[in-house]
This record gives C-alpha cells, structure tokens and sequence, in this order.
C-alpha cells in the first residue's frame, strides 16, 4: 500500500497523471461584484466536475478593490490552483487585474500584453485627501507586498505598482519576477505550469495538474448584474435609491418612487457586499410579489404591478441561472412573468372598469329626492355620514340631523351628500 501511494505520488510529480480537467473562465471588463459572484459560481462548477486546475484568462483596467481583495482571498484560499494569463495579445491586467495576478498559483501573459498601474482611486476619479490618500496607499501597498513575497515573486514589482502606478509590457514584466512566463498562447501556457509545483496552503505544496479543457462561460445572471454593478454609477444608484425612498416616506402614496427606491437598495447592497447575490434574488422575488398583491388593494394605476413585475423578474434572474447551479429555463421565466402580467393587467382592467361603470351609474342615478337614513352626525360640524345603496357617503346639512333620522338628498357635490330633513307630509 505505501508502495502503491509512493508510486502515485511520484507519478503525480512527473506529470503524468492528468486532471480530470481544467476549467476555464474569463475574466473581461470592469473587476466588481459580478466578477466575484461569477468566480464564486465557476469554483462550485469546478468541484462539481472534480476539475484540478482553474485557467483564468485576464483583459481588464481594473476595478472596485473591495471585490478585489474577495477575489484574492478566494484564490489564495483555494483547494486548487489558478493558472492566470493576460489574454489575448494586446490586453492588459491592470488595476485590480494586477492585484489579482500576484496572488495566481501561477502567472503568465501572452505576448504584446502589460501588466500594472494598481494605485488606489476613488470611484469618480477625484483626488483623496492626503491622510485618506496615505492610509489607503500603504493599505494596499502592504497587501500586495505580501501577496507578492508569498508567491516569491518580485516584491519591488509589487511595491511600485501601487505606489508609483508602474506598469510593464509582458516580457519586461517576467525579467522583473512579476509573472512567470510569457507564452505565445494558451496551450504554451498550459504546458509551463503542468507539473510546477505550487503552494496551496502553509503546509501543502502539490505539482499542477492539468486536464482537458472545460469553458465556463458567464450566463445572462453576470451579463445583467455586470450593467447593474458598473462602478461608475454604483454609488450614484445607491444615492438615487436613497432619495427615492426618502421622497417616498415625504409624500407618502406616490408609490412609484418607492418602488424604483426598493429595487436600487437592494441591488446597492449587493454591490456593495453586503448582501449575497442569491440572497438578493430571493429579496427582489419577495419584494416582486408583494409589490404585485398591494396592486390589488391599492389604486396605483400598474406602478405598483409594473415594477412588481420588474422585480421578479430581476431576482429570478439573479436567483436561478444556467450557471448558479438552481436553473429554470428562459422559456420558463418568460411564461411566468407573461402569466403575472397578464393576470395583474386583467385584475387592474376590471377594477378600472368597475371604477367607471360605478361613476357613470352614480351620473346617472337621480339622487335629488332620495331619502337616507344618518348613522353618524357631528352636531357641531353638521357633518355625517350615510349608508346609500351599499356605498357610504358624507353628508352634510344646515339642519340639526340625529342619528337614525330619515333625511332627503338635495344636491351632491364630488362624493358628499347636501341633505336637510324631510318635511312631514
């Protein structure tokens, strides 16, 4: 038995045992919430098919450091490693990308690619004030510093880029210590770390293995929180939420900003980390229903339905994707939200409708010369209220009315009754 783990162990070291595959993903665009959620998702898929190796292909200028650093806590915490390229020729890792490079198992770039320029900076651009500036800059610089010496790669590399913003074309970046190959493409890449032994945790060093290659691409689920998350106007949405909401609790039966309000919240959360993706989606599927049943006690005129409708649909999309794991078919989705809608729509026809045909019978009913009995009567205020072919009106009079007193309708005006008592005989 020693014999037989020995023998796999050395065969293991050689390289010639192979994964059961290596799966693929891509890393494009801004680095941010959705960037994490698709990671997230892509390491389940990984253990799922008993994956042994992730190569993760890098094109970005950067992004929001929060979802950074869960990026590089996930990589570094990871059972298996990743295998990272600056791909295609021509794109870069900047930023954020940069960052991410350092903590990778193993680093390459392909050629005409660069690597660099990782210094902090506020979301719209601006300058940060000087002690902000110093303690976020030694932060990061720290940070990246130790990724870099764990990784036993350059750490002045490491150090530069966040302070002095450096960049390096790809095989500039290699005789630095900052990446470990530059490869003329993927498979050359794939062929380089196959076997090179790796750190997975303080006590583990195990050779990398590498399998046919599996891609795991990003469903509609990142394509729709990647717009929603874009760190341009992430924070302009959270404000926009808040002043929606705030608008709402001020004037309170406008409905529709407190809507909009709702929906913005829940999704800043999600940008902002503080709540989960999935968890999102169970929220917006909650808040979609519950906008959807208020349409059918209060009149909001389908602000209510309408967003209702949008909301689910938003959640079920972040709640149950092709690649999350829980999947309903598009299809599927369709038919419901079409189903919600036409129900919603059916129910505010009828009332809408009821609501007319009850004006146009009020109109016309000859009210002048009915006769009302009073069940309520502010002597003072000569105000009241009746119960008049199952409605309940206000009425109101010059005379001192009593409660159960017969009285007659003289004029209507809006929805109050002008009445005065009924003269004997």
């Amino acid at each position: 038995m020693k014999a037989l783990t020995f023998l796999m162990t050395l065969l293991l070291w050689s390289g010639v045992v192979w994964a059961d595959c290596t799966l693929s993903i891509e890393v494009r665009d801004a680095i941010g919430p959705a960037t994490f959620d698709y990671m997230q998702q892509a390491a389940a898929a990984a253990e799922e098919r008993s994956c042994q190796s992730i190569l993760m292909r890098i094109n970005t200028p950067g992004g929001n450091l929060q979802s950074t650093r869960k990026i590089v806590e996930m990589i570094m915490n990871s059972p298996i490693p990743y295998l990272c390229l600056i791909h295609p020729s021509g794109g870069h890792a900047g930023s954020a990308g940069a960052i991410i490079m350092q903590a990778c198992h193993v680093n390459g770039a392909m050629e005409a690619t660069n690597i660099g320029a990782a210094s902090p900076v506020t979301g719209s651009g601006q300058d940060m004030p000087e002690d902000l500036r110093k303690k976020v800059f030694e932060d990061t610089r720290s940070w990246v510093e130790g990724l870099a010496k764990y990784r036993k790669r350059s750490e002045k590399f490491a150090v530069a880029i966040v302070v002095e913003a450096k960049a390096l074309a790809a095989k500039d970046a290699m005789d630095a210590g900052a990446i470990d190959v530059v490869a003329s493409d993927i498979n050359a890449f794939l062929a380089f770390a196959k076997g090179r032994p790796v750190r997975l945790d303080a006590d583990q060093t195990r050779p990398v293995q590498v399998g046919p290659i599996e891609l795991f691409e990003p469903g509609l689920r990142h394509d729709v929180f990647q717009i929603l998350s874009n760190p341009q106007w992430a924070y302009l949405l959270f404000m926009g939420s808040i002043a929606l909401l705030y608008f709402e609790l001020t004037h309170p039966g406008t409905l529709l900003p407190g809507v909009v309000g709702a929906m913005g919240l829940v999704i800043s959360l999600m940008n902002f980390h503080m709540l989960d993706v999935s968890w999102g989606g169970v929220l917006l599927i909650l808040l979609g229903v519950g906008f959807m049943l208020a349409e059918l006690f209060v009149p909001s005129f389908g602000a209510l339905g309408l967003g209702g409708l949008a909301s689910f649909v938003v959640g079920s999309l972040f709640l149950f994707d092709e690649k999350s794991g829980y999947q309903i078919p598009l299809d599927l989705l369709i038919a419901t939200s079409g189903m919600l809608f036409a129900l919603m729509a059916g129910v505010t026809y009828l009332a809408v409708t009821a609501q007319r045909r009850s004006l146009v019978k009020r109109e016309e009913d000859k009210l002048e010369g009915q006769t009302v009995i009073v069940k309520k009567f502010d002597s003072l205020k000569k105000r009241g209220m009746t119960h008049f072919k199952g409605e309940w009106w206000k009425i109101r009079s010059k005379d001192q009315l009593i409660v159960d007193e017969p009285v007659v309708i003289t004029s209507v005006e809006g929805l109050t009754l002008i009445v005065e008592k009924k003269k004997k005989g």
